[in-house]
Parts: C-alpha cells; sequence; structure tokens
C-alpha cells in the first residue's frame, strides 16, 4: 500500500516539474500577494478628505481648522465658500468629513456658551464617516480643554479619567491583525487551487483511464495526490512567515513549531476542499468556478473581516463549516497572545474532524470507472 502511495506521489510530482507554470505560481504569487495584500489591507482609516466651510472666519476658527489638520486623520482639501458647494462636494465624493463653523463660533466662546459645530459625513463609507466622527469628537474635547486651560488656568477638577492599557496589540496597529489573517488566506488559496486540478488534469490528458484499470484503491490515489500538495503547501507556509515576520515586522509571539504543526492541520483541509472539487468536477472550467464559489464565502463568513458575533444567527451555524474561521483564530492567537495548544483545543478539534470529513468525501467522491 505505501508503495503505491509514494508512486502516485512520485507521478505528480514529476508532472509538476515538467509544468513550467507551477513553480511560479508556487514561490511567487504567495508571496507577491501577501506583500500586495498586506500593505493594501488596512482597518486603519487616516488622511480623510475634508472640507471646512468656515463661516466665523476669526482666529478661535482658526484655531479649530489648525487642530483638524494637526491631527493627521485628516487632509483638508476643501474650503467652500457657501453651503451649496458644501452639498456639491459631498455629493461628488471629494469630501468625506465636511466642518461647518458657525458666524457666532467666537462670540458664543467669548460669552462662555456652548459653541456648536455643524459635521456632515458622507455615510456611504460607513467605515470611514464612524472613525472620523470618533476621531473629529476626540479632536473637539482637546480643543474645549484647551479653551477652558486658557481662561481658568487648569482644567476642572471633576470629570473621568481612564487609565488605557492594550494588551497583546499595544500601538493598534492593524497590520499586525491583518498580516496573520491574509497568511491564511493565501495558503488556502495556493493549496486548493494545485489540487483542484489534479484529477481533472487527468481527465483532460486520458491518463485517468491508466489509473482505473491499475489495482490502486481510490484512498491510495487521493493520499498520493495530497503528499507532494501537502510539501508544497509547508513550503508556502515558510515564505509567508518568512515575509509577514521580515518584511511587514509582525512578531510571532507564540510557538513556531505548535503553529507549522497546526498549519498542517489546515493544509490537509484545503488539500481535501481541492481534491473534493476535482473528484466531482469534470473540467478545469468546472473546477476554476467552484474554487470561486467556495473562496468568497470562506473570505466573508470566516471572521476575517466581519466578527462572526455580529452576523445574523442563521448565518452563524454555516461557519462552522469553513476551516479557515478555526485557522484565523489559530494564527493570530499564535502570533499576537502567543497562545498554547491548551487554550487552542477548541479550534484545533473542529478543524481536524472538519479536515477528515473533507478528505473522506474526496475518497468516496471519486470513482474508478468511467463516465
Amino acid at each position: 500500500m505505501l508503495s503505491r502511495i509514494l508512486d502516485i506521489a512520485w507521478k505528480e510530482l514529476l508532472q509538476l516539474r515538467r509544468d513550467r507554470r507551477v513553480l511560479p505560481m508556487v514561490i511567487i504569487a504567495p508571496v507577491l500577494q501577501l506583500v500586495i495584500y498586506g500593505y493594501a489591507i488596512s482597518t486603519t482609516v487616516s488622511n480623510i478628505d475634508t472640507a471646512v466651510y468656515d463661516a466665523d472666519r476669526s482666529p478661535a476658527s482658526r484655531d479649530l481648522i489648525r487642530a483638524i489638520g494637526a491631527s493627521g486623520d485628516f487632509r483638508i482639501k476643501h474650503f467652500p465658500s457657501s453651503l451649496r458647494q458644501v452639498d456639491t462636494l459631498v455629493d461628488r465624493g471629494q469630501a468625506t468629513a465636511v466642518v461647518v463653523i458657525p458666524p457666532d463660533f467666537s462670540e458664543n466662546l467669548r460669552r462662555e456658551v456652548t459653541a456648536p459645530v455643524q459635521v456632515i459625513l458622507d455615510g456611504s463609507d460607513a467605515n470611514a464617516a464612524g472613525t472620523g466622527l470618533g476621531y473629529l469628537q476626540a479632536i473637539f474635547r482637546r480643543y474645549s480643554q484647551h479653551i477652558i486651560v486658557q481662561r481658568l488656568g487648569r482644567l476642572p477638577e471633576a470629570g473621568v479619567t481612564a487609565d488605557i492599557r492594550v494588551w497583546y496589540n499595544p500601538t493598534l496597529e492593524s497590520r499586525n491583525y491583518m498580516v496573520p489573517g491574509i497568511i491564511a488566506l493565501v495558503m488556502l488559496q495556493m493549496t486548493m487551487n494545485l489540487t483542484a486540478v489534479s484529477i481533472v488534469r487527468e481527465r483532460e490528458r486520458g491518463t485517468i483511464e491508466q489509473l482505473i484499470v491499475t489495482p490502486i484503491r481510490r484512498y491510495e490515489l487521493i493520499a498520493g495526490k495530497v503528499l507532494p500538495y501537502a510539501g508544497i503547501g509547508y513550503l508556502d507556509v515558510f515564505l509567508v512567515l518568512l515575509v509577514g515576520t521580515q518584511v511587514f515586522g509582525v512578531p510571532i509571539l507564540g510557538s513556531v513549531l505548535l503553529l507549522l504543526l497546526l498549519s498542517g492541520l489546515f493544509i490537509l483541509n484545503a488539500l481535501g476542499i481541492g481534491l473534493f472539487i476535482s473528484a466531482v468536477s469534470r473540467n478545469q472550467q468546472q473546477a476554476t468556478m467552484a474554487i470561486a464559489f467556495i473562496m468568497l464565502p470562506s473570505f466573508l463568513l470566516s471572521g476575517f473581516f466581519f466578527p462572526i458575533a455580529n452576523m445574523p444567527a442563521f448565518i452563524q451555524p454555516i461557519t462552522y463549516l469553513i476551516p479557515l474561521r478555526y485557522y484565523l483564530v489559530i494564527v493570530r492567537s499564535i502570533f499576537l497572545k502567543g497562545t498554547g495548544i491548551a487554550l487552542l483545543w477548541d479550534q484545533v478539534l473542529p478543524m481536524a474532524l472538519l479536515g477528515t470529513a473533507i478528505l473522506a468525501g474526496s475518497v468516496f467522491a471519486f470513482r474508478k470507472k468511467l463516465e
């Protein structure tokens, strides 16, 4: 049995060596994807396009405008001269945030009464609008405190202060959170793509008939095809980990050995999905469409971007069928928290069971007969 599995694995390696398109896909593509996605995908909102309509034109209003610009979160690009221009800027998407300073702003401050400032936000980008609102509220609080200090020479004694401590990602760098997730996504895509066409390729080349007439069993064929791609998957793991730690500077606080072992378990899940697609597809076009059908739900429902707890109740059970859901928790926990295996069993066990079921399904889906 072992010799037959190794023979199939050796045959698969020979086919990969003859295919010159595989080497760039295996080595260059995952590194390139990680670099591009690592720099491009970020949840940090900055340089928000901003317009300021200053109807007061006083030293106080200019101080407020300088405070907004100096924060580094807003890029003041427009100074409209009328409210009609404000509407035009927002309608055309040229300004995500607009600050309208009324003509009595400085007079209200002088009289020591509330000085309202209107903020208009483009809600079509809810993330940028919500984050920008939080930034502006913080700027207004600091500006108010500055005014109070100028008037009283000190801050009011009453008030609430917060002693804030951020664990695991003290600088709140979104890259430290996103890069481990991108590593998992790239691994899923690469390993699934490679295996999804393996049996289909046999059908299209006519070599599947030669395998059918041999005494090799279905599980031996599947195991033989999994072995070389598992090795390639581990090669990609080393490459993307190297890029993630050296290029992006994301630290691995936990055990690298544990990360590699559990990555192997995730690779088996991805390979199983690819082999199942390959077993049920008649040609490479069908396999490619099936990959796209699986990748999008894996991306959206795994918790990569959107917390699973925020999803509708009837959607959340579906996420338990997505291996990426479990691996994202594992890789982010090991990277950022240094979590050990004792706290990861609730992720490891479901992923192991799911991987076993997927590989078993691949074996049963493959039929050693011509249709």
